[in-house]
């Protein structure tokens, strides 16, 4: 029995097959790949604190604006007033009206020697000042365990300790929610350029 016709037949019927299936690529509406929603990252929430003017503020007060926020305390030596002064320059380096869409809030975790009046005293130091704001111990710890912060106040009989925190600078948008973070080694112009690029 002579097979190549039929080899022939089988080939020429691959090849229309692949043909047909290309042009169909070619010309079938290429469908778009549904859109994966992205999960909000799991930093910041709700919060009820004092301000340095004795005024008890939540995080809807702040509704609208955006947050720049930094943890830590006034006793600190270096890390926290470089972090805040860098902050402070940053927001300096923006408009009027750039700057009037960010809250600049300075949450303390060691609210044992971080009273209304301490806290009134230290922010006062910075131009632009950063809003500070204390509480009981619960309500600090509250606020630093939803923005994910590392602290740990020793145990002491003294006004004379160190607190170990982390240094981060968070941004928050107009709902509260997370943009993003700075390290402690950013500096004022890549803060400013960050704000500038969101608030554009």
């Amino acid at each position: 029995m002579n097979r190549r016709p039929l080899l022939v037949v089988l080939a020429t019927g691959v090849v229309c097959v692949v043909l047909a299936l290309v042009a169909w690529l070619w010309w079938y509406p290429q469908a778009e790949a549904p859109a994966v929603a992205e999960e909000p990252v799991p930093i910041g929430g709700p919060f009820t604190l004092v301000d340095q003017d004795g005024r008890e503020v939540t995080e809807a007060d702040f509704a609208g604006r955006y947050m720049l926020i930094y943890f830590g305390y006034t006793f600190c030596p270096d890390i926290c007033p470089t972090s805040l002064q860098t902050m402070s320059t940053a927001l300096s380096m923006l408009d009027d009206e750039e700057r009037a869409k960010v809250a600049f809030l300075f949450i303390t975790v060691d609210p044992k020697r971080d009273t209304v009046r301490q806290m009134a005293d230290y922010v006062a130091l910075f131009d632009p000042a950063p809003i500070g704001l204390t509480g009981t111990k619960e309500q600090t710890d509250a606020a630093a365990k939803a923005y994910r912060m590392y602290y740990r106040v020793p145990e002491s009989d003294t006004e004379d300790y160190f607190v170990d925190h982390s240094s981060f600078v968070y941004l928050m948008d107009e709902e509260g929610r997370y943009v993003t973070h700075f390290a402690h080694d950013a500096t004022a112009e890549e803060m400013a350029a960050k704000l500038g690029e969101v608030l554009g």
